[in-house]
């Protein structure tokens, strides 16, 4: 068994993040996991509380770099989103560069979802967010700039971050039986690091008949990639489930 440190970079009032990815990397066969946090602060989820966090971004790469983390996830989806397309491979890059020197693998939840996306070839998607309308409309055109094709987007309009938290599941699962699945190839059933998913990737897939995968498992796959370690997951969905085309 091989051991890897962790690092989150979270806002402040998210605790998903911090309680699903640890719950998700325990279940590998092959390795085991610390995980360290810096937190960033941010109650509200609005353009205006996302952009004073990201500016905190130094302080908490800096703080994580102390612990020497193997894989640093930039771990707020929408944050980075709502500045435009793009910015994922924009904040990877400048975080890189704040590392220099340094053995550590740079990801963000936004990054990790268009990788686990395309990793499954799925093009035609929907997805469920907890965003308020305007930045859920951002989080669509950022993913229509990848290349995907949003057939249907669900916004469940919570703005106070620590309620996204605890957005109750069958809440989550009705906003998914009201989109337009036809043709869909994925379903995002939780695009949010901070609205709980993880207990509802396996029954959505049983009920809808197509990959489902959540900000959570999909930023999983990316550090088991990241850290050249098999990203097979029982109970996760089929992301990390059997070989995908793209890793035979």
């Amino acid at each position: 068994m091989t051991s890897h440190r962790i690092g989150l970079v979270v806002p402040s009032s998210n605790v998903t993040v911090e309680t699903e990815i640890p719950a998700l990397l325990a279940r590998h066969a092959e390795a085991t996991f610390s995980f360290h946090s810096s937190r960033m602060r941010m109650h509200q989820v609005s353009a205006e509380e996302l952009r004073a966090m990201n500016a905190q971004r130094e302080r908490c790469v800096d703080e994580l770099a102390d612990a020497g983390v193997d894989a640093l996830l930039y771990a707020c989806l929408v944050a980075l989103m709502a500045q435009g397309p793009g910015e994922h491979r924009r904040t990877e890059a400048a975080v890189a560069r704040q590392l220099a020197g340094r053995k550590t693998a740079v990801l963000s939840s936004a990054g990790a979802l268009v990788e686990g996306l395309t990793a499954l070839g799925a093009r035609r998607i929907a997805l469920v967010t907890p965003y308020l309308r305007p930045l859920a409309k951002q989080v669509v055109g950022y993913l229509e700039a990848e290349g995907f094709e949003v057939l249907g987007w669900a916004a469940l309009e919570v703005g106070d971050n620590a309620e996204v938290g605890c957005i109750p599941g069958d809440r989550v699962m009705a906003a998914a039986r009201g989109l337009n699945l036809d043709g869909a190839d994925a379903l995002v059933i939780s695009a949010c690091v901070q609205m709980p998913s993880l207990d509802l990737v396996a029954p959505a897939e049983a009920e809808f008949g197509l990959p489902v995968l959540s900000a959570a498992t999909a930023g999983a796959y990316a550090l088991l990639r990241s850290l050249g370690l098999p990203p097979r997951l029982p109970g996760a969905g089929r992301l990390l489930a059997a070989p995908l085309p793209s890793q035979l």
